[in-house]
Parts: C-alpha cells; sequence; structure tokens
C-alpha cells in the first residue's frame, strides 16, 4: 500500500480517523468493530450520497494491520460539538455562569433539525430495518431484566410503522461544518430504514443526558447543563415546522431509543445510569397506562 498512515484526528468508540494522503482520511475499525460493520458503513455511506444528501465521498475499503477500514473525503471544518467546547471554553474563561447570547445556536440544533429533515425525505430498498436493528441492540444490553426488553420491544411494535432512511446517530460530534458553515454528516454505520421520530429521540436523548468526556474540563458540563432543555425545545420547534412532526409523535420512542443507547460503547457508566432511571420512569407509566 503506496499510501502512509498520516496523524490521528479524530477517535470514537468504534473506530479512529487518520489522515490519509491528500485530501481524503482512513477510518480504520477498533477491535470492537468487525468488517461486516465496516462494510455496512461504507454502503450506507455510499447510497446517502447516490440520495444527493451532504455526506463526504466514499472511496476505498483497506485493511491496515488486520483492521479494516474506509477511506473518505477529508472534511475541512470543525464538528458542532468542537465548536461547542471551543465557545464553551472561551465563556468559562470570561467568568461565565449565565446563559449568553453566544450560545444562541443550541449546540447547532436547527442545523441538525433541517439535516435530519434532509434524510428523512427518502427511502431506499437496500438498508437494514431499522426495528430489527432496535430489537437486537435491546436484547444484547446486560441492564435490563428479559421482561423489560420484552414490554419495550413489544411497546415498538405497536408505534405506527414508517418506510424513511434514518441516520441512526445524529450527534454534534457526526455534523461537521466547511468553511461556508454548509454542514456533513458523516458516519453513516447506523442507517437503516424506519421511523424518523427514532432519529428524533435519539437526539432528544442525547442533549438531555449526554456527559462530556472525561478529558474536557468539568465546567463544560455546566455551560452545557444551561442549554440542554432549550436546544431541545429549538431542534423540536424547528423539525415540527419542518415536518409536522411534534413531541407527541416522539414520546413514544424515547423508552425504546433510550433502551437501544444502553447497547452503545461510547457511553459512559454515568450517562448509561441516567438512561435506566429514564426508563424505569417511562415503563412505570406504560405499565399504569
Amino acid at each position: 500500500m503506496s499510501v502512509k498512515l498520516g496523524g490521528k484526528i479524530a477517535e470514537g468508540g468504534c473506530a479512529e480517523v487518520f489522515e490519509w494522503g491528500e485530501g481524503k482520511i482512513v477510518k480504520l475499525a477498533k477491535p470492537n468493530t468487525n468488517e461486516t460493520a465496516i462494510q455496512a458503513e461504507w454502503r450506507h455511506s455510499r447510497i446517502a450520497k447516490e440520495c444527493g444528501l451532504p455526506v463526504p465521498d466514499t472511496f476505498d475499503l483497506v485493511e491496515l494491520d488486520g483492521r479494516p477500514g474506509i477511506v473518505f473525503e477529508h472534511i475541512e471544518g470543525e464538528s458542532l460539538i468542537k465548536r461547542f467546547v471551543g465557545r464553551g471554553t472561551t465563556a468559562l474563561q470570561s467568568g461565565f455562569d449565565q446563559p449568553t447570547s453566544e450560545f444562541d445556536d443550541h449546540l447547532g440544533a436547527q442545523v441538525t433539525a433541517n439535516l435530519l429533515f434532509q434524510v428523512h425525505q427518502h427511502s431506499v430498498s437496500n438498508m437494514p430495518s431499522q426495528r430489527e436493528n432496535i430489537t437486537y441492540d435491546i436484547r444484547r444490553t446486560s441492564y435490563l431484566t428479559e421482561a423489560e426488553q420484552t414490554v419495550i420491544i413489544h411497546h415498538m411494535e405497536q408505534l405506527p410503522r414508517k418506510q424513511q432512511l434514518c441516520h441512526g446517530d445524529p450527534n454534534p460530534g457526526n455534523i461537521l461544518l466547511r468553511e461556508l458553515l454548509e454542514p456533513v454528516l458523516i458516519d453513516w454505520n447506523n442507517a437503516s430504514i424506519g421511523n424518523p421520530e427514532a432519529d428524533l429521540a435519539e437526539y432528544i436523548l442525547m442533549i438531555q443526558f449526554a456527559i462530556l468526556p472525561s478529558y474536557l474540563p468539568k465546567e463544560l458540563n455546566k455551560v452545557l447543563d444551561t442549554m440542554r432543555e432549550a436546544t431541545i425545545q429549538a431542534f423540536i420547534a424547528e423539525y415540527e415546522r419542518l415536518s409536522g412532526i411534534g413531541y407527541h409523535d416522539i414520546e413514544p420512542w424515547l423508552v425504546v431509543i433510550a433502551a437501544r443507547k444502553l447497547s452503545a460503547d461510547g457511553i459512559s457508566e454515568d450517562e448509561k445510569s441516567l438512561l435506566m432511571k429514564e426508563i424505569r420512569r417511562r415503563l412505570a407509566d406504560l405499565e399504569g397506562s
């Protein structure tokens, strides 16, 4: 292989991203991710591109030191989460103690809502089933009893079925802003065909319960806490304006997606503990209805 592995530019729960020659990056799997998952992400990314969505160009499937990977276009720009960290750090250094107009972008909530609305306009035949993926993830988590898993899956099966393209992980780290603030949506490994409400629930739960990584200043969590509710409200309002889908449509999916998130590798035990409290609260509501 003639191209040399460059410097590491990003890392997630399942992969590391390195420079890969001129204008390209390579995403290499961690030990918890196999070749099948990498091939699925490669295929999903190409399908999203064919739909005309703002995603990086996809080049080759590669293997380096036994690690499968994908070569992508290198998008020059910062992620929404990196922008938040930069602005939040600046605010802390200035003696931040209250929300200010500097955070009126609400972590890019409106950008995210617009991007997801674009994604959800498409339906393709060669994507995994969202419900099958969710069922598999719920069944493999050890945080829920088998009875709890069954109740949640049964609840999901009673919800209306849709057949729309969904991203599966619309967090601020997966949205990059080019120089002219044009958004690009990356990390399509969890993409599927199903209900947009599941994507929307994923975003809401992430904003509501996310705990920032330990390598960031702990004080940034205080900044995030001041923004959570406003961010969620801005996101829901923008998506409802575009689609007519509002919180009453999303709410039944929250317990389902919270249960699914328990199987994610990139979520801390503290965050999973918060999700468990939310799940048990919602399960009690289901049993009482």
